[in-house]
């Protein structure tokens, strides 16, 4: 029970976490330069956008929560299994951001999907 918990805990928060980034990023004009300004005031920009740090947040419950499981599942069950935050990253990408998935990427979800399933049978 707690290993699934924490699996879920890992999976939604690190999903979570990519798509405030990501949400956050697209409102932060395009570094288009790499000169110390353009990528200083680029800095600035991210670092005042509030989904940012929600991200950031997120990111580190699934971090700390991947560290809590390691500590009582082997680390070949852990990854494969937390391989749904593909899946999940992918339909929230979808239906939160509203980006477009090509039918390829279906295929890749859907193989990731069957490899986790295969993984968590054994």
């Amino acid at each position: 029970m707690r290993t699934a918990l924490c699996l879920s805990i890992i999976v939604l928060s690190t999903t979570g976490g990519e798509v405030a980034v990501s949400h956050a990023m697209k409102q932060v004009r395009e570094l288009g330069n790499f000169d110390l300004r353009s990528v200083l005031d680029f800095l600035r920009q991210a670092l005042r956008e509030t989904w940012f740090w929600v991200g950031i947040g997120l990111l580190a419950v699934g971090f700390f929560a991947m560290l809590a499981i390691l500590s009582w599942q082997d680390v070949s069950f852990v990854i494969p299994a937390t391989a749904l935050g593909y899946v999940s990253g992918a339909l929230a990408s979808k239906l939160i951001l509203g980006e477009r998935l090509p039918p390829r990427r279906w295929a890749g979800i859907v193989l990731v999907s069957v490899g986790v399933a295969l993984v968590s049978l054994s």
